[in-house]
């Protein structure tokens, strides 16, 4: 679709306007939108970030008081990281941290975000493939076994955890004959 306003370059950005229950679009390229007004500065188009950053409202997490000393420095409003410099506020304008200490300085700012858009997952395991997949499932199995052990011998469930032992034999054989036959 070409812009209606120079009707040289393609639309890309669409309009929809409903006045007293007409509807009217309105679809006109990037320059054209710069000159007529229709995107916030002449600088920038309206971003990704932008989107995000509205749909998520960074601007409503809370402001937690850190208590991790040298790590942290809390403004009234603003965080800022001692490695870089960065504060939360410049994050939030850019989209981008400026050193991988970043992420330790807003990690109490961060959690409500990241569960918002992961649906409550902050942790990322990973995904297995299924083709060569068994090894890395039996392995991912025998850790979640062992940390289950771990809780049932401090809980002093001692049956439980002798028949949870014998299903961490089986796993581990398991993981011994699936290597051997990688091997042959």
């Amino acid at each position: 679709m070409k812009c209606q306003e120079c009707q040289k370059r393609p639309a890309t950005l669409h309009l929809k306007h409903v006045i007293n229950g007409q509807k009217r679009e309105h679809h006109v390229c990037e320059v054209c939108a710069k000159e007529k007004g229709y995107v916030s500065s002449p600088d920038e188009g309206y971003s990704l970030h932008h989107l995000l950053t509205g749909l998520f409202n960074f601007d409503s997490v809370p402001i937690e008081s850190q208590g991790q000393g040298s790590n942290h420095l809390q403004s009234s409003r603003d965080l800022q990281c001692d490695k870089c410099g960065l504060t939360f506020s410049q994050f939030k304008r850019s989209g981008k941290f400026g050193c991988a200490q970043c992420y330790e300085t807003f990690s109490s700012r961060l959690d409500p975000i990241l569960r918002r858009v992961h649906s409550g997952n902050t942790k990322h395991h990973g995904k297995i493939p299924k083709r060569r997949g068994g090894h890395l499932h039996m392995k991912k199995q025998l850790a979640s076994y062992k940390a289950e052990l771990k809780a049932l011998i401090e809980q002093e469930a001692f049956e439980e955890a002798a028949v949870l032992r014998d299903k961490i034999k089986q796993v581990e054989q398991g993981i011994r004959d699936q290597e051997a036959g990688d091997d042959a």
